[in-house]
């Protein structure tokens, strides 16, 4: 099958729910038995109760076939055509019979028997299913179930009545073509369970209301009645059309089905479920039709059956107010109940009654109506109750205790007096008078049977129009329908014996019909399967060779139908008073003896005459077939009940006319000379129930011809009703019966699939892209080409004239290669997206990555760099050097003028965005604007239309009451006509009158009735004339009737129509409520908001106290998961050793194994030889007695027999010596081997026991540790959920803590205001560029922590990784074990298979022993042969005989194998054509190579000879071109000499006038020169003109041949181009198939290389295995070990657990109070987040300002600037997020004013819905008035009669003119209603564009949310900068002030040293006498110098030492 995996897993079922519907591949599928197959050669044998048995071929004997049977092991010999092919085993359960390959009953029969001990009953065969009942439940009719096979192809699911169903139902929506399902088979094989299951199908599948609760059928498939009540569902709504359809089927069963000795829940009638559907394939209605009821079950059943099921549930589930109001008694008190209680296996009555019950309710049947139902039956079992009593004095029949007849008549409405009466003395009428006649008890009794019968047939019949009223109240047209026959399955009945008080069961009337319907359909059968097909073919032009199936059902059928046939000649029979069931049977024999479907019954049988039908032979018995098939009443009782008082009663006996009974009920049957109610009627007054049922069954077939039936073909496995059994020769007689073999093959020779050509193409031209060229093309060459483009073979098609057909199988593959083109376009282009997604995040990685370098790499030397003494000097230097400073300064100028111009062009751009967003919402405002004005404008077109509505009913109504006048007058003729009637009728009685008295006196008055005669043949001429004016009436009545249910359908239309709007108009109202919805949650949530952001403040300390709790609760969590992952895998560890040891236990079992299998082999081969020992001693004594009996018949003593006599007794002496030492040592050692086995095998045992033991332990501690792994798990989702929440509240602490430096940073405004004054000191530059080293350090360290909870986190990740890996490990561990111990049992499996094997062998040797025995008894009898040669003769004779008999059985046996050989070689036919495509594939794939490479050679000459085409023409062209060159040249020389010669007669002509006086000639001389001279001029000018044009015309065609040789030159060029690119594509494509062709060839020698290696490979694998099994023993002594460490450390993981539950259940306390907190938080949080959405845009530019700032605050010394600055600019971008927000709001309050018109609009709507919907109520009310007036108008039409013909033709016309106006106003109407549709249509497109607007407003909501969430956190990280850099800043200013006083102690001091000093150059200007001292005095002011100069300023030890080093200097310079 093609769909067994993906499907399955989809549908979400299990394994055990798949059990019963599919095959397990891997079991079929096994190599084992497919080797096993092919070894031993089995084939199937005859046997006479399985039919068919498997058997292995031992031997071939000439025609024979010796054989070992499977089963028994016995050895039989069958002849070769007896014998039967088998499959291999992987068609082992095949689910299409068809696929088999060797195709003969018994494949058929094994294949069905095993899929059904399967438990698998459905499988296909060719084209119809089979299905064998399970007579158990199977779970494979739930909606799961249904789900999976719904909308699958037949291929994809498994076989099922689903599959028929659905196939059934898609084709009828795709074809348009009505189906049928026709369910037969034999009673008892499933037919009505299969049928409800159909039903069950198409309600779940075309239910027409989706929403509603469906039915949920049982999923019970017990073929009885026991499933009816698993139907019904209690929770069914009431009305609904499937919910009732479903109901019809247990209400009809109930009333129709009973028990029989062949089934629970036998039909004893035919129904025929028609379901309509309409146009979108949902149900439409339903309508049942049935067939010939049973209704003689009513009154008596035969034994061990019932009567129907409704009496046995109305007797048991009956009230106490029941049992009252219907008189019921007990059940054995009932005489028509004729075997009392009897009670079906499974089924309470009581429980069924009340679902019958529920089904009628939910049908729509009242309880009154349910009460007269009931009453009904209550009567028919009290009339069975009445005793007559015969008179002694007569033969009248008396009633002597009324009290039972009382109480029918009370419950049926009849006087008692007047029904015993009319059962007792009825009234006949003779001649003008009425007589009362005396009854016989037989006659009344029978009068009794008869009422019974009758009515409880025409209760039947009025339940089955009351469900067929309520399945068809929609009032819908169906499309299409699918018809679904349940019918009477064939019947043959033994005959039992008789017993008083019993009745005999025969094959009766009832059988006849049944088995006659049977015929007819299996004929429709064969007529659709084999000859329709066959037609079919020749028709369409197929080649194809007529086969004839042999399975013509018309003789049969002729046999009945026929004039003169059986049912003709019961009708004849019933014309005549005096005929008996005996003369109809002598002439049925007399007509029919020699019809080879007709048996005259042996005389010893009680059948009266045997008929032969397709599934056997029938014998019937003609016991009362005249008065059934004419099914006479008494009228006098017919009549009351007509005038009962009981309504139901009169409705139900109401067809009966005063003629009684002219269709149903007949009074021919005679007792004696006189009829049963008087005298016999005229001919043609009534019609039989044969007949009846003959039209009801030509139509059946006439409906079902116009259907594409689908077949399912029900099978009885036994008679027993057993599960799981199946008779074999039972289930083989139907399969030949039922056509299933001929099925088959006709689906595997014919071609059973078959599509147009327009829909092969529409569907499959998608394989075949380019094959068909573009533009039209004939659908027949197309589909060609398209075959052609894809390869089939061609057998496995044909194309006929309008449709290709297809072979079994074909287009299943074309479907499927079709799904795979799909989804590879799919994949393709699923595969382009994903690469472009994974190109841009790809793109995008790697701009990250790459500024992550550039990041590490300025932190790796600014870390380098910060501990250098050198950088520390140079970061201290730098900014005491003034021009350093400045250059920066004017940097930092220039960088926030770079950012301002950033931000106010950022500022800009936002403030465009926002204006072009505002005039977008004021455009879709007006927009909206003008969808409402629209809508409107529409609702004011639909009142319009709603008033013209109006208008156009109240002119219907005017047009009805007109003709309800009309009508009126109508009846008040009709009234006078009836008057008429009636004095005819009355007319008509007293004819009938005088002919009943003519009849009395007919042997007196014979002339008299020739003239009555006449008198009556002419009223008869006037009732038909009579007639066909009524048929004229009828005609036109239905004409009139079928134009008003045209209007009224198209009235139903318009409804449908308002129906949608109104359905529409509630749409937008819901639209427009869940948009106020939405704005009012918008409102409550900023409120909320608002709330949230006051309570924050106060928790967010407490919030950061919890966060490090939780913190270090994690880490420590995390710390015992490792622990425990530690322990988990030392436990691993030990399961493994535990294997190991497994391992090695397993080997030693094998061991042992082989050694029993060893001594087994000893002992049978021991056995065998003492076998033969017996046989060769049994031998010897059966040729010593011979020899004796020999011995003794001959006479002659000679010496030589002595002799002979003496060695063979010596002989006999040794064999008896050597056979006794034999058993001796024999016995001897057997018991030596008996007692070693017995040893061996017990400590086997005891080891077995000890492994199982070790096993259980295993599994108990595995499953231990899973469940503690399990918990720990779950621990660790909860503590990873607590540490989400935990962050999740850190980060809303965090967004607090935002707002709160906020106000932080005003504070910090002021301080940076003063910070401004100080910053002239270099010291303050020092200490902040200290601040942001340790600033950077703290950011370091936290990124570091950062990283070191990250990496926790994904520790702990790859933790529950490892855990994870782990346990798969284990299981997969497990998992191999488990193969291993599978493996050592197929082991032991094969082993038993070799022991059977040597066994086969002994059996073997023993034959051969056997055969040397008979050659000893040839020797012996050629010794006799000398005695028997006088014999010779006679034997010759006798072997002459055999030879004749052998002779003829062998032409039995050859017809036998032809026709075996015949199967055979269709099945070798099948399969030479599957290898003959195969080759062919491969010789067209050959051909193709070589068609290519031949059509590239031809390509290539096709170009040289063009090449050389081409140069030969530019070459003549050349040559042309030269040639007219040169003529061109000439022309022009001839030119040149011609205007010389022009110039010289020019020159000559002056001349002469010049010389004319010299020369003196005369004038007229000169003037004959002028002459000549003009005319030569002008001959000269004509001959230059025409040179001229020769010289246009060749420079032309010069031009002409140049641009042509440019555009050949050009052209070819082209072409060369193209043949190279040609050449180079196909030189490619040759590559690229030879390429695949060598990878083909390589793929196959691979494949040889893998099939010699396989075998390699297994025992390689074996010796792994053994080795496994040794580790598997070791691994478990470690597990073993290691299981005791783990209990030990589980213990201590259990303390632990129980302390981290105790922390974990504080933490949760905590956690509650916290989310309390929290929870007021996040109520102020979302306002924050709300009005914060406008941040994040700036937070981007802050980040990356920031990201700036910090680089240049390490870099440069003027970080304090920066950091101020970036507060300015954020305080900026505050107050513009302010602003955005300002303008959100503003933009919110726009939102709010347009809601308040939507709801103003919304409003409006609902005003308008509400008077729409007034409207429409009205238009209802109206429609059902119109309808109740039309169902007046047709019940008055109906009695319209005679004379109205030329007064109806008017109305009639004006009818027509008035419909076709009205059909011309509702098509209006229906334009204005599509306007309608389309303006609705715009306004949904609007609202879902402005819903879409609604949800991008609301993605841009929360994106903004994250942007101030994050905002937020880095404004707390600057805060926290901005507290320490104050912190900071405090230090420098106490600082400060210490260094400002040590200034002015310095200044002090300087001033003091200057006053010293001038005192000193005093001093040394006064004296210079003291030079001797300068050195001392230059010291001590040095001295003084460096005194000041440390007073000044701390200097570093450095300095300290160049100042000393100064000193020093100087004063070795003094």
């Amino acid at each position: 099958m093609a769909a067994g995996d993906d499907p399955y897993a989809m549908s979400g079922m299990t394994d055990q729910e798949m059990k019963y519907l599919m095959v397990d591949k891997r079991v079929i599928n096994d190599p084992t038995t497919q080797a096993q197959w092919a070894s031993k050669k089995l084939i199937f044998v005859p046997h006479e109760v399985q039919g068919f048995v498997t058997a292995s071929i031992k031997a071939e004997v000439g025609d024979e076939i010796e054989v070992q049977i499977e089963e028994s092991g016995k050895r039989m010999r069958f002849h070769r055509d007896d014998c039967q092919k088998m499959n291999p085993p992987k068609f082992a359960k095949v689910e299409d019979m068809a696929e088999l390959t060797c195709l003969n009953e018994a494949s058929v029969l094994h294949n069905l028997k095993d899929r059904y001990y399967s438990g698998l009953i459905y499988t296909y065969s060719g084209l119809f299913c089979v299905v064998v009942n399970p007579y158990k439940r199977l779970p494979i009719y739930t909606e799961k179930v249904i789900e999976l096979y719904k909308g699958k192809k037949r291929h994809e699911v498994p076989p099922h009545v689903f599959a028929i169903t659905d196939t059934a139902y898609r084709s009828m929506l795709q074809d348009r073509e009505d189906q049928s399902i026709l369910c037969t088979g034999e009673s008892g094989a499933g037919k009505t369970e299969n049928t409800k299951k159909v039903i069950q199908y198409l309600a779940y599948v075309a239910a027409s209301s989706r929403t509603q609760q469906r039915t949920s059928v049982s999923n019970v498939h017990v073929q009885g009645i026991d499933e009816r009540s698993h139907i019904m569902h209690r929770d069914i709504n009431l009305g609904e059309l499937e919910n009732q359809l479903l109901q019809a089927n247990p209400i009809l069963e109930a009333f129709g089905n009973a028990k029989t000795i062949k089934n629970d829940n036998s039909s004893r009638f035919g129904k025929f479920i028609r379901i309509n559907f309409d146009t979108s394939g949902y149900i439409s209605g339903a309508n049942i039709e049935t067939y010939l009821l049973e209704k003689s079950r009513a009154i008596r059943q035969a034994d061990q059956e019932r009567c129907f099921h409704i009496f046995y549930q109305f007797l048991n589930g009956a009230t106490a107010a029941q049992r009252k109001e219907f008189l019921l008694e007990d059940i054995n008190n009932y005489r028509y109940l004729t075997k009392g209680q009897i009670t079906v296996g499974g089924i309470d009555d009581a429980a069924e009654f009340r679902l019958t019950i529920e089904a009628m309710n939910i049908m729509g049947i009242t309880p009154e109506e349910q009460s007269a139902l009931l009453r009904i039956m209550s009567s028919v079992l009290l009339l069975g109750n009445m005793k007559f009593q015969q008179d002694r004095k007569s033969d009248q029949a008396t009633l002597p205790d009324n009290t039972v007849a009382q109480k029918a008549c009370h419950l049926l409405g009849l006087p008692v007096t007047a029904v015993t009466q009319a059962f007792l003395r009825p009234r006949i009428k003779v001649g003008r008078d009425y007589v009362t006649k005396a009854q016989t008890r037989e006659q009344v009794e029978f009068a009794v049977e008869a009422i019974s019968k009758a009515c409880y047939e025409r209760m039947f019949k009025w339940l089955v129009i009351r469900i067929n009223k309520s399945l068809d109240r929609t009032k819908r047209q169906g499309a299409s329908f699918i018809g679904i026959l349940d019918i009477a399955g064939f019947e043959i009945f033994k005959v039992w014996p008789f017993h008083p008080g019993t009745v005999m069961r025969m094959n009766s009337f009832e059988q006849l019909c049944i088995n006659y319907t049977n015929e007819k359909l299996q004929q429709l059968f064969n007529h659709t399967m084999f000859i329709l097909e066959q037609e079919e073919y020749q028709r369409e032009g197929i080649e194809w060779k007529f086969i004839d199936f042999g399975l013509d059902l018309q003789p049969t059928i002729d046999l009945l139908e026929k004039p003169m046939g059986i049912l003709a000649l019961l009708d004849e029979e019933c014309w005549f008073p005096k005929a008996t069931d005996k003369t109809f049977v002598d002439k049925l024999i007399a007509q029919h003896s020699t019809h080879p479907k007709f048996e005259k019954p042996d005389f010893r049988a009680e059948a009266d005459f045997s008929m032969i039908h397709y599934a056997g032979k029938v014998d019937y018995s003609a016991n009362q077939w005249l008065m059934k098939n004419m099914d006479p009443l008494n009228e006098n009782v017919v009549s009351l009940l007509q005038t009962s008082s009981d309504p139901f009663v009169a409705a139900i006996w109401k067809d009966v006319a005063m003629a009684v009974l002219s269709e149903i009920v007949g009074l021919g049957a005679a007792d004696g000379g006189d009829t049963m109610f008087g005298a016999r009627t005229r001919k043609g007054m009534f019609r039989t129930v044969s007949q009846l049922y003959k039209e009801q069954l030509a139509k059946l077939m006439a409906t079902l011809r116009n259907t594409n039936p689908n077949f399912v073909r029900c099978i009885i496995p036994n008679h027993e009703k057993k599960a799981g059994k199946i008779d074999s020769p039972l289930v083989l007689e139907q399969l030949r019966c039922n056509g299933v073999l001929e099925g088959i093959r006709i689906c595997r020779q014919g071609f059973p699939n078959r599509i147009l050509f327009q829909e092969f193409r529409q569907r499959y031209e998608i394989l075949t892209p380019n094959a068909i060229p573009r533009g039209f093309m004939d659908g027949k060459k197309a589909v060609e080409k398209m075959i052609n483009a894809l390869e089939l073979d061609p057998n496995l098609y044909r194309v006929g004239q309008s449709k290709i057909f297809f072979r079994a199988g074909v287009l299943a593959h074309l479907e499927e290669e079709r799904d795979l083109k799909l989804t590879d376009i799919i994949v393709t282009f699923q595969a382009l997206c994903r690469g472009m997604l994974a190109r841009r995040a790809f793109y995008r990685r790697t701009q990250q990555q790459s500024a992550i370098r550039v990041i590490q790499r300025n932190c790796a030397a600014y870390l380098k760099l910060r501990n250098w003494s050198w950088w520390r000097l140079f970061t201290k230097v730098k900014p005491l050097l003034q021009v350093t400073g400045q250059e920066e300064k004017v940097h930092t100028l220039e960088n926030e003028m770079m950012k301002f111009k950033d931000s106010y062009e950022r500022q800009k751009q936002e403030t465009e965005e926002m204006e072009r967003k505002y005039a977008q919402i004021i455009e879709e405002k007006s927009i909206l604007a003008e969808q409402l004005q629209a809508e409107t404008e529409m609702c004011a077109e639909a009142e319009e239309s709603r008033l013209r509505l109006s208008q156009k009913k109240e002119e219907l109504e005017d047009i009805l009451h007109d003709i309800e006048l009309r009508m009126e007058e109508e009846e008040e003729k009709v009234a006078a006509m009836h008057d008429e009637r009636k004095k005819f009728t009355q007319t008509i009685q007293d004819l009938e009158e005088q002919l009943e008295e003519e009849e009395s006196v007919r042997q007196r008055l014979q002339l008299e009735k020739v003239s009555v005669d006449a008198k009556l043949k002419k009223y008869e001429e006037d009732i038909a004339i009579q007639d066909d004016a009524n048929q004229k009436l009828n005609k036109e009545k239905r004409s009139l009737e079928e134009r008003l249910n045209e209007v009224s359908s198209s009235l139903v239309e318009e409804e449908e129509k308002s129906k949608q709007l109104t359905k529409l108009k509630n749409k937008y109202e819901s639209i427009i409520a869940d948009l106020e919805e939405r704005l009012r949650k918008e409102q409550q949530a900023r409120q909320e908001l608002e709330k949230i952001k006051r309570r924050l403040d106060s928790e967010i300390a407490d919030l950061k106290e919890q966060l490090n709790e939780k913190r270090q609760q994690v880490e420590e969590l995390q710390s015992q998961l490792a622990r425990r992952e530690e322990e988990i895998q030392g436990a691993l560890q030990r399961v493994d050793e535990e294997g190991v040891a497994k391992f090695t236990i397993q080997k030693q079992m094998r061991e042992m194994s082989n050694q029993i299998q060893e001594l087994a082999e000893d002992l049978d081969t021991e056995r065998d030889a003492r076998q033969k020992a017996e046989k060769q001693k049994k031998d010897l004594n059966e040729e010593l007695e011979a020899l004796k009996t020999e011995l003794e018949d001959s006479l002659d003593t000679t010496a030589a027999v002595q002799d002979l006599r003496v060695k063979r007794e010596d002989e006999l002496k040794d064999l008896k010596g050597t056979i006794e030492k034999n058993q001796k040592t024999y016995e001897t050692q057997v018991a030596d081997m008996r007692s070693k086995h017995q040893q061996q095998m017990e400590q086997f045992n005891e080891e077995l026991e000890n492994v199982r033991k070790t096993r259980a332990q295993l599994e108990k501690t595995k499953g231990t540790l899973e469940a503690e792994n399990q918990d720990l798990a779950n621990d660790l989702k909860q503590v990873q959920m607590a540490k989400q929440e935990s962050e999740r509240k850190r980060k809303q602490a965090e967004a607090a803590i935002s707002e709160l430096n906020i106000k932080l940073a005003e504070l910090e405004r002021i301080k940076s205001d003063q910070g401004d004054k100080i910053s002239k000191n270099t010291t303050e530059l020092d200490s902040l560029s200290t601040q942001l080293e340790a600033a950077d350090t703290k950011n370091i360290q936290l990124s570091q922590k950062l990283s070191s909870l990250e990496a926790q986190l994904a520790d702990a990740q790859e933790m529950v990784q490892e855990e994870t890996r782990g346990k798969l490990a284990a299981q997969a561990k497990l998992r191999q074990e488990n193969e291993e111990k599978e493996l050592l049992k197929e082991k032991l499996e094969e082993d038993e298979d070799s022991k059977r094997l040597l066994e086969k062998q002994v059996q073997d040797l023993q034959q051969k022993i056997v055969e040397v025995k008979k050659k000893a008894e040839e020797d012996a009898k050629n010794n006799e042969a000398l005695d028997d040669y006088k014999k010779k003769a006679s034997r010759e004779m006798e072997t002459l005989q055999g030879q004749l008999e052998e002779t003829r059985a062998a032409a039995d046996r050859l017809d036998k194998s032809r026709k075996k050989l015949q199967a055979e070689v269709d099945d070798c036919n099948m399969e030479l054509e599957k290898q003959r495509s195969s080759v062919l594939n491969a010789e067209k794939k050959q051909r193709k190579f070589d068609a290519l490479l031949a059509e590239e050679k031809a390509h290539s000459e096709r170009l040289l000879q063009d090449k050389e085409l081409i140069e030969k023409e530019s070459r003549d062209k050349e040559t042309k071109i030269l040639n007219l060159q040169r003529e061109l040249e000439e022309i022009r020389d001839r030119f040149e000499q011609l205007e010389r010669q022009k110039a010289a007669q020019q020159r000559e002509l002056e001349d002469l006038y010049s010389s004319k006086d010299d020369a003196g000639k005369s004038a007229h001389e000169l003037e004959k020169l002028k002459r000549n001279l003009s005319e030569q001029v002008e001959s000269q000018r004509l001959q230059i003109e025409e040179l001229e044009d020769e010289l246009q015309a060749s420079e032309d065609a010069k031009l002409r041949l140049e641009v042509n040789m440019q555009a050949m030159k050009a052209q070819f060029d082209r072409d060369l181009a193209g043949r190279d690119d040609a050449v180079e594509e196909s030189k490619k494509s040759l590559i690229r198939q030879l390429r695949e062709m060598e990878a083909e060839l390589e793929d196959e020698r691979k494949q040889r290389g893998t099939a010699v290696n396989a075998r390699k490979k297994l025992e390689g694998d074996i010796k792994d295995m053994e080795q496994q099994v040794e580790g598997a023993t070791r691994m478990k002594d470690d597990a073993i070990k290691q299981y005791k460490k783990i209990q030990a450390q589980m213990k201590d993981f259990g303390r632990e657990l129980d302390e981290a539950r105790m922390s974990r259940d504080e933490m949760q306390a905590q956690f509650k109070e916290n989310e309390k907190r929290l929870k007021n938080l996040e109520t102020d949080n979302l306002k924050l987040q709300e009005d914060l959405a406008a941040a994040e845009r700036g937070r981007r530019n802050a980040e990356a300002e920031r990201d700036e700032l910090q680089d240049e605050l390490g870099s440069n010394t003027t970080g304090k600037s920066a950091l101020l600055d970036e507060k300015r600019k954020l305080e900026a971008r505050i107050s513009q997020l302010e602003d955005e927000l300002d303008d959100e709001q503003g933009a919110n309050a726009d939102l709010l004013d347009k809601a308040r018109k939507a709801t103003m609009q919304y409003e409006q709507c609902q005003t308008d819905l509400q008077s729409e919907r007034s409207v429409t109520q009205k238009l209802e009310t109206q429609r059902m008035q119109l309808e109740r007036q039309n169902k007046d108008m047709k019940e008055k039409l109906s009695e319209l009669e005679g004379q109205i013909r030329t007064r109806t033709k008017a109305t009639i016309a004006a009818l027509e003119g008035k419909v076709s106006n009205l059909e011309e106003q509702l098509d209006l109407e229906t334009k204005e209603r599509n306007t309608l549709q389309r303006a609705n249509r715009r306004l949904e497109k609007k609202l879902k564009e402005q819903a879409i607007q609604a949800e991008d407003e609301r993605r841009h909501a929360d994106q903004y949310k994250e942007q101030v969430d994050k905002m937020n956190a880095r404004v707390k990280a600057l805060k926290r900068q901005v507290d320490e850099a104050e912190e900071e800043v405090t230090r420098m200013n106490a600082q400060k002030r210490k260094i400002q006083r040590d200034l002015d102690d310095q200044i002090e001091l300087n001033e003091s040293a200057s006053r010293e000093i001038s005192q000193l150059k005093k001093y040394s200007r006064d004296s210079r006498v003291l030079g001797n001292r300068r050195p001392s005095a230059r010291s001590s002011a040095t001295r003084s110098v460096l005194s000041m100069r440390s007073n000044i300023s701390p200097l570093d030890d450095e300095d300290d030492d160049e100042e000393d080093e100064a000193n020093k200097t100087n004063d070795t310079t003094a």
